[in-house]
């Protein structure tokens, strides 16, 4: 999938193709990790970067856990691996936090990296009420991987955005908090020492 990536790269020198995982990460768990792994291996991006979110506008903050215990177990799962980055970016700018906000500033800041957002077509329905969205479609390339109930119809409006058949994933943050209030050992659901950090914080259980 190496051309993809030509596609979406503008003209100039490019030193670092960056893909952007966005997400809360409310936790970070297995399916998310199988998704990095597939964009890295497979769409030939040099590095991937997790960048954990505050809080999404358009999302509720019921059962968000703190932002320093979300970015702790980001950095857990990721390890010593090169391929990864975790970015904190988004704590430190003003709130509620907009991707167009962040790009703008990594862009600014890493002139010489092309930056494309990496999302799941879940996101497609609503992404037409992003702020500044159509910069967004213009200066970034966005490559979605499908969720479960994926209709290629989502896409239709948005032809410049790239399409990827990564494995779909079923698992979700929402089952992970489910199950540890039920009492339930998920511990293969998590990246190894994940679950070991929930289980001795206490968090998801009330």
């Amino acid at each position: 999938m190496t051309d993809l990536l030509n596609i979406l790269l503008p003209p100039g020198r490019i030193s670092l193709r960056v893909g952007l995982y966005f997400g809360s990460y409310n936790p970070v768990h297995i399916g998310h990790m199988a998704i990095a792994n597939f964009f890295v291996e497979y769409v030939d991006f040099d590095q991937l970067w997790f960048v954990v979110s505050p809080h999404n506008p358009h999302k509720s903050k019921e059962n968000l856990l703190n932002d320093y215990d979300r970015l702790e177990m980001m950095h857990i799962a990721v390890g010593n691996d090169h391929r990864f980055r975790v970015s904190d970016i988004e704590f430190r700018l003003p709130r509620p936090s907009y991707t167009i906000d962040t790009l703008t500033y990594l862009s600014e800041k890493y002139p010489d990296h092309h930056f494309s957002i990496i999302m799941g077509s879940d996101n497609l329905k609503n992404f037409h009420k992003w702020k500044n969205y159509e910069s967004i479609l213009e200066y970034y390339g966005i490559i979605v991987y499908p969720r479960p109930g994926f209709s290629q119809e989502l896409a239709a409006d948005f032809p410049s955005i790239k399409i990827v058949q990564a494995p779909q994933m079923e698992i979700s943050s929402t089952f992970i908090r489910e199950a540890i209030r039920s009492g339930k050992n998920i511990s293969h659901f998590l990246p190894h020492g994940v679950w070991e950090y929930i289980d001795k914080m206490g968090f998801y259980k009330d």
